[in-house]
């Protein structure tokens, strides 16, 4: 009796209906076992007791029932829901490779969708996955077909790389300017290469084309009219400034005063450091 009043009393949210349904046979088993050989008991007694054995057992038939009844409801609003993943994925066979993104789109909603039950769960998946086959067989024949038509192409942009990438290194920016431009034009004449390729050459090719415009973006700034103006207007009166401090510090030395030869000294160099950095 305790038992099967404990097990109708816990929450059923938690409970293994499986293990508890097996523990309510045994137990009305036992229960018929105890009245046919058990001592007899008062009939009021007796009764009372059935009634509570049968309450806590209607109580658990009762738990079970709901528990697999929003379980049914749970699976088939999946499966619905995963029916429909399947014909939208089966619907996107005619776009071939291009179908790919909507497909993993497709996925991580099959992802995040619940259980629809074992049976139903194996056989749209296996509908789901060969839709997905479907498309992703369509791509590898564009990149076996890509390989063939654009192999030579790719060959013939890693050559020019090669070729390129040594302007990484080079200072001279009329050179690597003109050698960059003869890269670039039989560049854009070779064509495309296969789809893979694209992304990492392209990057190799711009870091060649950003470090040329680097050699060209500093030469201008250290041409630049107003700029190189102002800094020889500034040189010629640091100029003058270090040559009127030279005879100022003549003339204090000559006067025996260290410390505004000190001074003077200090204002000296600072100028100097100034005056360098100008170049």
């Amino acid at each position: 009796m305790v038992e099967i009043e404990t097990l109708a009393a816990q929450d059923p949210a938690k409970a293994q209906w499986k293990s508890v349904t097996a523990k309510i046979d045994e137990l009305f088993a036992r229960w018929q076992k105890h009245q046919h050989e058990g001592p007899r008991l008062p009939r009021n007694e007796a009764q009372e007791l059935w009634k509570r054995f049968r309450e806590a057992r209607t109580s658990l038939e009762t738990q079970r029932k709901a528990f697999f009844a929003e379980l049914d409801q749970v699976h088939r609003d999946a499966r619905n829901r995963k029916q429909e993943l399947v014909d939208r994925a089966e619907a996107l066979a005619p776009r071939g490779s291009d179908g790919i993104p909507a497909y993993r789109d497709l996925l991580a909603e099959w992802k995040a969708t619940g259980r629809a039950g074992k049976k139903y769960d194996d056989a749209l998946w296996d509908r789901f996955k060969a839709a997905g086959d479907v498309l992703y067989a369509a791509r590898s024949e564009v990149v076996a077909r890509d390989e063939q038509e654009f192999g030579e192409n790719l060959t013939q942009k890693l050559a020019l790389l090669d070729e390129a990438e040594p302007l990484l290194k080079e200072t001279d920016r009329t050179k690597a300017r003109e050698a960059l431009i003869s890269i670039q034009r039989r560049w854009d004449e070779i064509g495309k290469v296969p789809r893979d390729q694209v992304k990492p050459i392209e990057e190799r090719l711009r870091k060649v084309e950003a470090a040329v415009r680097k050699l060209d973006e500093e030469h201008w700034s250290r041409n630049n009219p107003e700029k190189k103006a102002r800094s020889e207007g500034l040189a010629s009166q640091l100029t003058g400034a270090i040559e009127k401090l030279q005879r100022e510090i003549d003339d204090a030395g000559a006067a025996g005063d260290t410390k505004k030869v000190k001074e003077l000294q200090e204002a000296l160099d600072a100028r100097k450091v100034w005056l360098d950095a100008l170049g």
